[in-house]
């Protein structure tokens, strides 16, 4: 068991190699370097020194403004990084002052075509919403709530234009085209 402990050091043999690193480390530590200063050189006199002239000042406040406005950012055709990229209202909702119609309440593809009737003024069509109530269609009609307007009436469809504005507030129209169900023979579909 003795083989495996130390012998004790004497105490002042330890804090001498304690001081003596110590020390070494505080010399180490300060630097050999000068530090800058800031008062000029009493060899030079005021007179002695080279004033610049005041036209090298102005080239030099020039540069440095061309430096300055060398680069500008050009927002035309980029999106405001500030607004959102879906639009959750049409963009003439706001300013609308007439009431809704019942059609205006109803997204397009809740509705269904269920006849089309042709008159010497122009052809009229029928929609049906969920509930069954129909409801008549005429060219100019505001159909769906993103404000669509009935463009067309054919003989087997009826084709409805949405103004809307894309994210880069751009006017776009979106053709929606609604198709009359077909009979099959020996019952309906």
């Amino acid at each position: 068991m003795k083989g495996f402990l130390k012998p004790k050091r004497n105490k002042i043999a330890v804090w001498g190699i304690t001081l003596s690193i110590a020390f070494l480390f505080l010399i180490g530590g300060c630097g050999g370097s000068t530090p800058p200063s800031s008062l000029p050189s009493k060899s030079k006199s005021p007179s002695v020194e080279k004033k610049e002239e005041p036209t090298k000042v102005v080239e030099k406040k020039e540069a440095e403004k061309k430096e300055e406005a060398e680069y500008s950012y050009n927002p035309a055709g980029k999106p405001d990084p500030f607004k959102p990229f879906i639009q959750l209202t049409p963009a003439r909702g706001a300013s609308r002052s007439t009431p809704l119609t019942p059609l205006q309440k109803y997204e397009i593809s809740q509705l269904k075509l269920v006849a089309i009737i042709s008159t010497p003024d122009g052809n009229i069509a029928m929609v049906e919403d969920a509930t069954g109530k129909g409801y008549f269609l005429k060219k100019g009609t505001w159909i769906g709530k993103n404000d669509g307007k009935v463009t067309k009436i054919l003989k087997d469809k009826v084709i409805i234009e949405e103004v809307y504005q894309d994210i880069f507030g751009q006017t776009k129209t979106n053709e929606i085209s609604l198709f009359l169900q077909k009979i099959e023979e020996g019952g309906e579909s």
